[in-house]
């Protein structure tokens, strides 16, 4: 078994600190949402789905962070729990489109309420400016790197 040192922690590898920092936001992201009966993923899912609009899951997909098949499960699970509904595209009959149900609708509400409260307080613990230094530079490197 090894340990992690201070030392280690210090000199971590670049992916590996951008990692352990991912997990840190997403775990407390993750226990305000299933508080209030949700999870990231749903979320993600309604907080894309939110203006009304019916989405492909391609779309969503890409949005949400999520493989196909892990979407179609998330999917599958919330059109069971009432939070969307799926409807054959009137444009092209091949494609399906997902809506938010109204029950939907409302758990986003809830949801995003949760989301910023916990974002707050992760703004709190890194204080303002680095969070926006932070978010800048993320923002900058995803679009480089693609």
């Amino acid at each position: 078994m090894t340990t992690t040192t201070p030392a280690a922690v210090a000199d971590l590898d670049f992916a590996r600190a951008l990692t352990l920092v991912e997990r840190s936001v997403v775990l407390r992201l993750g226990e305000a949402l299933k508080a209030e009966g949700g999870t990231l993923e749903e979320w993600r899912v309604l907080s894309f789905l939110g203006d009304g609009e019916g989405r492909a899951m391609t779309e969503i997909a890409e949005f949400a962070l999520l493989s196909a098949p892990t979407l179609t499960k998330v999917v599958d699970r919330m059109v069971s729990l009432n939070l969307v509904l799926r409807r054959v595209d009137d444009q092209d009959r091949r494609r399906v489109l997902v809506f938010a149900s109204e029950r939907g609708t409302e758990a986003l509400t809830r949801w995003t309420a949760a989301v910023e409260q916990e974002q707050e307080g992760i703004v709190s613990a890194l204080g303002a400016e680095e969070t926006a230094l932070l978010r800048a530079l993320l923002q900058r490197a995803s679009r480089r790197l693609g």
